[in-house]
């Protein structure tokens, strides 16, 4: 072998070594998103449209809104009949769904975050029907679907 080709193999080592090291370590940046990924993807989700017709149809479930009060009054609503618990209360409060273990739960806040975490809390309890509004409220008002305020819960 000449020594330019052992120069060419060499450097082929060199640069198969380097991209592996640069493919490793990007893998391991993107290690924890994944993790993040797939214990998101452990919930089950629900779309708006797909919530908004098995509430048109009657279908009984519970809705529960994990966000502030002051969020579940404020501009963008809540849907109707939606029972409010946040959900930094929502473990010291579970023992006032125990008759709602073996029923459909309906996890809701602004977008899906907290109501992802509070399914896990359900879960964790034993609740296997839950399911997380997917974008939340927030995607429910862009989508034009009726909300309750504050007021119109009053006057019922």
């Amino acid at each position: 072998m000449t020594p330019g080709a052992t120069l060419f193999r060499t450097a082929l080592a060199l640069i198969h070594k380097g991209v592996l090291a640069i493919g490793l370590l990007a893998a391991a940046g993107l290690l924890p998103r994944l993790v993040g990924r797939l214990r998101h993807s452990r919930h089950t989700w629900i779309e708006a449209h797909e919530l908004k017709n098995r509430l048109d149809r009657g279908e009984l479930m519970t809705v529960l809104d994990v966000r502030g009060l002051d969020e579940f009054n404020g501009p963008l609503g809540h849907l109707y009949d939606a029972r409010n618990i946040p959900l930094d209360s929502l473990p010291t409060r579970i023992d006032e769904l125990v008759t709602l273990k073996a029923k459909p739960i309906i996890m809701v806040c602004k977008t899906d975050k907290r109501s992802a975490k509070a399914a896990e809390i359900l879960r964790d309890a034993g609740y296997s029907q839950v399911l997380v509004l997917r974008s939340g409220m927030a995607h429910w008002h862009r989508k034009g679907f009726a909300v309750e305020h504050l007021q119109s819960a009053l006057n019922r």
